[in-house]
């Protein structure tokens, strides 16, 4: 069961915390356009696993040794193409071209970026591609770990768990989902669209060895990555418990900002207010 603390998150931000959304937030000086409150609730999680868990070479981003991480969940890019320019995978200035026709940074995440695994965004396909990855480095005799981020409505796909049930099957101990579930949807909450819980027992019905945790707490989420695999011979799946819009008061869990256009300057002064460090 979830637990109250897990369901009422007030984790403060960092400093770091904070300036990745600030990152984020300045893209819109130049597209005007982007999917929020998506990206603000991964920013601890994608920071934790660049910052603490994954091992990649970002001069050879194809090293066969290397760790992946598939955000299949794509409509959260900017919180990836933020800490993808700061590891050295390309050129910050990337990120003032994000969504124009002279960038390389789309609006859902394509192979053709530099530390992108997959092309996403069609919701439900990335566990599947995560699955192959890990199965492929289970046979290479790789030490690579796959993890993949999916979105709590985007488990709403029966591919999810047709995939879920594949990686138990296969006790692919080499595997870690992590989702973000910040329990809101497009147009909805989660619970009115379609309720997950109890939501680490279906994962764990499938094979997983399942955790939760606050996904804003830094120190938690260090914690748990770094124990992975959680049981020997079986997947991982963490639930990170986050908020939609984490960071800015007028944003969090506000549907309006699921994917925003035409961000105003005014909008903008107001969300880097609320992000001073």
């Amino acid at each position: 069961m979830m637990s109250k603390d897990l369901h009422n998150l007030s984790t403060p931000l960092d400093a770091r915390s904070k300036l990745l959304r600030q990152k984020i937030v300045n893209v819109f000086k130049y597209s005007r356009r982007g999917h929020v409150g998506a990206a603000f609730s991964l920013v601890e999680i994608l920071r934790v696993l660049y910052d603490e868990i994954l091992h990649f070479d970002p001069k050879n981003p194809h090293w066969n040794k290397r760790d992946r991480c598939i955000l299949s969940k794509g409509h959260g890019c900017l919180a990836l193409y933020a800490l993808l320019a700061e590891k050295g995978f390309f050129d910050p200035k990337e990120m003032e071209r994000f969504c124009l026709f002279d960038g390389i940074l789309g609006g859902h995440p394509e192979h053709r970026v530099p530390g992108v695994e997959a092309s996403t965004g069609s919701l439900g396909h990335g566990l599947s591609l995560g699955l192959g990855m890990a199965l492929g480095c289970r046979y290479d005799k790789s030490p690579g770990r796959t993890f993949v981020i999916v979105g709590d409505g985007e488990c709403n796909e029966g591919s999810i768990w047709e995939a879920a049930m594949c990686a138990g099957k296969h006790k692919l101990e080499q595997l870690t989902v992590i989702v973000d579930y910040n329990k809101h949807q497009s147009y909805s909450t989660t619970l009115e669209v379609q309720d997950m819980e109890p939501f680490a027992d279906k994962w764990s019905a499938f094979g997983f060895a399942a955790r939760e945790v606050d996904g804003h707490d830094v120190v938690a989420l260090k914690e748990v990555l770094n124990k992975v695999p959680l049981e020997p011979g079986k997947p991982t799946a963490i639930i990170a418990h986050t908020i939609k819009g984490k960071g800015v008061s007028f944003v969090e869990n506000n549907l309006k900002w699921h994917h925003k256009n035409k961000v105003t300057d005014e909008e903008i002064r107001s969300l880097l207010k609320e992000l001073e460090v």
